[in-house]
């Protein structure tokens, strides 16, 4: 009973971090195109920027990355076979990638807080990306479990990468044909 309690609060907390890594990028995005609104402007969004940003990280993402691991963790623990199964190995090899995702965007809030950063609008649009293509993964390898169907998954990711970059590419295009600036 306390691994399906585990597991649901694990489901619940992992579409509350999704949601605060999903979010997180386009406000760094927007964040960073309020430099070409001028000084006064910016000085003005860069505040407001920074307050919306440290609240999503510190009271929806990173709380919610912790909840995730410690209801994993709980699972776990009440059903150690599940570390010698091949999917769930492969899993948490992307669950480690997602906690470091996790914390390089960390990284990059703090260096736009201070006025540092040196990402650009499109280079934090494709970082964005980065997220989706993880959770596309892992979804994969927890519903499907085989290898055959776990190949045909990453396939499928890395089809929905060639996508994604496509659509930022024509998007950017699109940007620009209506006269904005895009790096």
């Amino acid at each position: 009973m306390i691994y399906l309690y585990a597991k649901a609060i694990h489901i619940i907390f992992v579409v509350c971090w999704m949601a605060g890594l999903f979010y997180m990028p386009r406000l760094f995005i927007y964040h960073t195109e309020a430099k070409d609104k001028g000084q006064e402007a910016y000085d003005i969004l860069h505040k407001q920027f920074t307050i919306m940003e440290n609240r999503l990280w510190w009271v929806i993402t990173t709380p919610a990355m912790y909840i995730t691991v410690a209801a994993a963790l709980v699972m776990l623990h009440f059903n150690p076979a599940l570390l010698t199964m091949g999917w769930m190995q492969i899993k948490l090899a992307f669950v480690v990638g997602l906690i470091f995702y996790h914390f390089k965007s960390q990284q990059i809030m703090y260096r736009l807080r201070d006025d540092k950063s040196t990402w650009t609008s499109g280079q934090l649009r494709m970082w964005n990306e980065v997220s989706t293509i993880i959770l596309f993964a892992i979804v994969f390898l927890v519903i499907l479990k085989s290898t055959f169907n776990w190949i045909f998954g990453v396939v499928g990711l890395l089809g929905l990468a060639i996508l994604l970059m496509v659509l930022i590419k024509v998007y950017k295009k699109y940007r620009k044909s209506k006269g904005e600036k895009v790096d």
